[in-house]
C-alpha cells in the first residue's frame, strides 16, 4: 500500500497574467490535503472517491497496453495522470501493473462544496507522487510538476500550473509557466519523456520565497464555489480595443508580484501590505475591463474589512466566490475581524501555510 499527500493552494498575486508564459505570480500551499492510497491489483484498476459515488470508476488497458478504458464516466485529471504516468512507464520499458487508488479530501466542506483550494491540482499531484512511488520511477521534484502538468493540459490547455506548483513544492512560491500550447504539441509528436525536456519549459520557473516571520495570514471563504476556467475563458474573450489595456495590466502585474516578492523577503510589512491592495485593485480593473465579477459583494465585504482592521486583503485565484486571502502584522489581533466576517456571512478557513519540500527549501 502507498499513500501520498498533496496540499491545497491559495494565490497571493499575479491571477488571471500567469497563464501567460513567463508572467509572474505568488502562491502558497495550505495544510489541507488530498490523499492518495494506492493498493495493486489484478485485471482491472478501481478509483474510489466521495465525488464519484458509491460505485467506483473501473479501468482496464487498451490494446496497446498504455491507453486506459473506462466503463464509467471519468474523473478526467486522475484518468489524465494515470495515462501521463502509463506513457512515461511504457517509454522506460517497465512492465505495466493493475492498482486501485482511493481518494480522500478536505478540500471541501461536510456538503462536498469545494473551498476553491485547488483540488484538480492537489489529486493530479497526489496520483503522480503514487505511481511514482509504485513504479519506482525516481523522479525529481520538478519532474513530478512538469508530469503533472503535461497531464493537466490535456484536460485543461489553458491551466497555468500555478496551482501545481504549490501542490508539489508547498510553502511560498515564485511561479511562471512555461509555453502550454509547445508543450502540448511537443507532447503528441514526440512523447511524454521528450516532453519532460522540451524547450517550451524555459520561460517556467518555480522558486521558494522566504516571508517574514511577523507577518500572518487569514483565508475567509465566502460559501460561493466558482469555476476558474469560466472566469479566465471570459477574460481571454473581452473586447478586441482592448488589447492595450489588458498588456498595461500584465506589466502592472508583473512589476507588482516581484515587488511583493522583494518586500516579503526583505521584511518590509508596509509594503507587502500595499501590494496586497495594488494587486486586488489590478484584478477590480481587470473584471471591469472584461464584463466579469472578479471581485464579487462579498469579496469585496472581505476586504475592505481587513482595511478596517489594519491588514490587506483580496480575492484569491480567479475570484467569483471562493476565497479571499488577508495578510496581517503578527501584533494585530484578528478575533474582532473574523467576528465581522461571520456577521457577513464570511467563513474563516482554518489554515496555516503548509511547510516547503526539503528538496526546494534554498530556492
Amino acid at each position: 500500500m502507498i499513500t501520498t499527500r498533496a496540499p491545497g493552494k491559495l494565490y497571493v498575486a499575479g491571477e488571471y497574467a500567469v497563464v501567460e508564459p513567463g508572467e509572474p505570480a505568488v502562491l502558497i500551499a495550505v495544510d489541507r490535503f488530498l490523499t492518495v492510497t494506492l493498493t495493486e491489483s489484478v485485471d482491472a484498476g478501481r478509483i474510489r472517491s466521495g465525488e464519484y459515488g458509491q460505485s467506483p470508476l473501473v479501468w482496464t488497458r487498451a490494446d496497446d497496453g498504455v491507453g486506459v478504458v473506462l466503463e464509467h464516466r471519468p474523473s478526467d485529471y486522475v484518468l489524465s495522470a494515470i495515462e501521463t504516468v502509463e506513457h512515461l512507464r511504457g517509454e522506460r520499458g517497465l512492465a505495466p501493473r493493475y492498482y486501485d487508488l482511493d481518494i480522500g479530501s478536505e478540500l471541501d466542506d461536510s456538503q462536498g462544496r469545494k473551498f476553491g483550494l485547488g483540488s484538480s491540482a492537489a489529486v493530479t499531484v497526489a496520483v503522480i507522487a503514487a505511481l511514482d512511488e509504485f513504479y519506482s520511477l525516481g523522479l525529481t521534484l520538478e519532474e513530478r510538476f512538469r508530469l503533472s502538468l503535461l497531464a493537466t493540459i490535456l484536460v485543461a490547455p489553458n491551466a497555468s500550473g500555478g496551482d501545481l506548483a504549490a501542490s508539489t513544492v508547498g510553502g511560498w512560491v515564485r511561479y511562471t509557466a512555461p509555453d502550454r500550447a509547445a508543450l502540448r504539441n511537443h507532447l503528441e509528436a514526440e512523447g511524454v519523456t521528450a516532453a519532460l525536456h522540451s524547450p517550451a519549459w524555459d520561460l517556467a520557473s518555480l522558486r521558494r520565497v522566504t516571508p517574514p516571520s511577523d507577518l500572518q495570514v487569514l483565508v475567509g471563504w465566502t460559501g460561493k464555489p466558482a469555476s476558474t476556467e469560466r472566469l479566465v475563458a471570459g477574460v481571454r474573450r473581452r473586447p478586441v480595443d482592448t488589447t492595450a489595456l489588458y498588456e498595461d495590466f500584465r506589466r502592472a502585474s508583473a512589476e507588482n508580484v516581484d515587488g511583493l516578492v522583494s518586500a516579503l523577503e526583505e521584511g518590509r510589512l508596509d509594503d507587502v501590505l500595499d501590494r496586497i491592495r495594488t494587486a486586488r485593485r489590478l484584478l477590480r480593473h481587470l473584471g471591469e475591463l472584461s464584463g466579469i465579477d472578479i471581485e464579487t459583494p462579498l469579496l469585496t465585504s472581505l476586504c475592505d474589512t481587513a482595511e478596517l482592521h489594519g491588514a490587506a486583503g483580496k480575492p484569491s485565484g480567479a475570484g467569483g466566490g471562493d476565497c479571499g486571502i488577508v495578510l496581517a502584522p503578527a501584533d494585530i489581533p484578528t478575533d474582532r475581524l473574523c467576528t465581522d466576517w461571520e456577521g457577513q456571512g464570511i467563513r474563516r478557513l482554518d489554515l496555516a501555510v503548509h511547510p516547503p519540500a526539503p528538496e526546494l527549501a534554498h530556492g
